[in-house]
């Protein structure tokens, strides 16, 4: 940027471009003048933005997101702060409500937006950031599900930049072994307990099992309770009704509380006390024919060689079994908030919109095997095959979500009340009580706390 004569300041062509997200959005600029063009920073005075981020990904978004975004916003300087996600919503909350938080961006789990924008620290994305808002950025893009886990109280306060969904993750090479068919997306959950049996096996023929048909979470943790949700909302029931009074703690809801339960039949032994990571190492190491997980997890899964000793011919992806109403999904999507007290709110929002821009999300599909929320980006053709299969089981995972709303609860308080059911699914695994005992001690816990 340059002063002329009369004073004003004038922008070149190149640093127009190079301070947008595209041709539409530099020609915004250079229509308003420099103001918006110095909101992402100039040469002479970049500006700093700060992010609060899950540790899990913290890192590879500061050594290759940040690069990239810096080739199309070179005057934005970047720091991204790794928490681990035990502590990262307390943290995300205590900073934000300070009178100058530290953190321009906070990066929420699904079930957190609402309890972040309940304290009124967030931006309206749609309406305070629109001016800034590049015209090809198309919000009808997103599916409908990663979309509204940003959304509370009808505003949109976050986009999504790392869509994950539930899914099933089957061995194919087992599931030969066992003389059955590879699953498909129309297996329903009787015909899935139907062949567990059959996939519990001795592989090798030494007269000892080494192989289990299942295993996912069943360990005391806010994580487990999301496998017998998504069981209930598949036969069409809901956690929370229309008055946010508990509404699962009927036949529908012991019924799929005892499926979870049931599982354990054909776990590996001692799966009561696995979570994430013993999950996925039994299913990783070839142990388990079937795997209830985060789909997130798939390249490592099946794709990169130092984590697995499966390959992508070997494992499936889909939505869990179908119940009476659909088939079975669970959102998780991490989304980008801004802070609305930030000193650098264009900044923060330039980084968010290119992120979860068209262009963003395939660079991060491709580069990263990051998860895109867009319906264009689905149905687009990915650079890599392994993400073929995934992108068909994501679009049939959203689909079901938005159908069957398989998500954590909507409220403020919808951590406190994850963390009721993770206390009292616990005590059904362990053998302490009856579904229809925790169910119950649940939903007068939960009504109690959310009134």
């Amino acid at each position: 940027m340059k002063q002329t004569s009369t004073g004003k300041f004038s922008m070149s062509r190149r640093a127009v471009f190079a301070a947008g997200l595209s041709a539409v959005a530099a020609i915004s600029i250079l229509a308003t003048g420099a103001s918006h063009a110095e909101g992402v920073g100039t040469a002479d005075q970049p500006v700093e933005i700060r992010m609060i981020a899950n540790e899990a990904f913290a890192n590879q978004w500061q050594t290759s997101m940040v690069p990239e975004f810096n080739k199309v916003f070179p005057n934005i300087k970047v720091t991204i702060d790794g928490v681990p996600y035990t502590e990262l919503l307390a943290k995300s909350l205590l900073d934000a409500t300070g009178p100058t938080p530290t953190y321009d961006i906070i990066i929420a789990d699904d079930n957190w937006i609402p309890q972040i924008a309940n304290t009124g620290v967030l931006l309206d994305l749609k309406k305070d950031a629109a001016e800034w808002t590049s015209a090809d950025y198309d919000w009808a893009d997103f599916n409908a599900a990663p979309l509204a886990a940003g959304e509370w109280n009808g505003v949109q306060y976050g986009v999504p930049l790392r869509s994950n969904m539930l899914l099933m993750f089957a061995n194919k090479a087992l599931y030969e072994k066992a003389g059955l068919p590879a699953p498909t997306p129309e297996l329903t959950w009787e015909q899935f307990f139907q062949q567990a049996e059959k996939l519990v096996q001795d592989t090798n023929g030494d007269g000892k099992v080494d192989a289990w048909a299942i295993d996912t979470y069943f360990m005391r943790e806010p994580l487990t309770p999301t496998i017998w949700q998504t069981i209930l909302n598949s036969n069409g029931g809901a956690l929370l009704d229309e008055n946010n009074k508990p509404a699962f703690n009927n036949e529908a809801g012991v019924k799929a509380l005892q499926m979870h339960m049931d599982l354990l039949k054909y776990a590996p032994t001692g799966a009561v006390s696995h979570g994430f990571n013993e999950s996925l190492q039994a299913f990783r190491q070839g142990q388990t024919a079937n795997m209830f997980m985060w789909g997130s997890v798939f390249k490592g899964t099946a794709v990169d060689p130092k984590t697995t000793t499966l390959k992508p011919e070997q494992v499936g992806i889909q939505v869990m079994p179908v119940g009476s109403k659909s088939a079975g999904a669970h959102r998780g999507i991490w989304s980008g908030a801004i802070n609305n007290k930030s000193e650098n709110k264009q900044a923060a929002w330039a980084l968010l919109q290119w992120l979860s821009s068209k262009e963003g999300e395939v660079w991060q599909s491709n580069a990263l095997g990051v998860f895109p929320a867009r319906k264009s980006t689905l149905a687009s053709t990915p650079e890599h095959e392994w993400l073929k299969p995934v992108f068909v089981a994501l679009q049939q995972g959203y689909d079901a979500a938005e159908a069957g709303k398989m998500w954590r609860p909507r409220h403020p308080k919808s951590d406190a009340v994850q963390q009721v059911l993770a206390d009292e699914v616990a005590r059904a695994m362990a053998g302490q009580a009856t579904p229809q005992e925790v169910l119950q001690a649940a939903a007068e816990k939960i009504e109690k706390l959310l009134k």
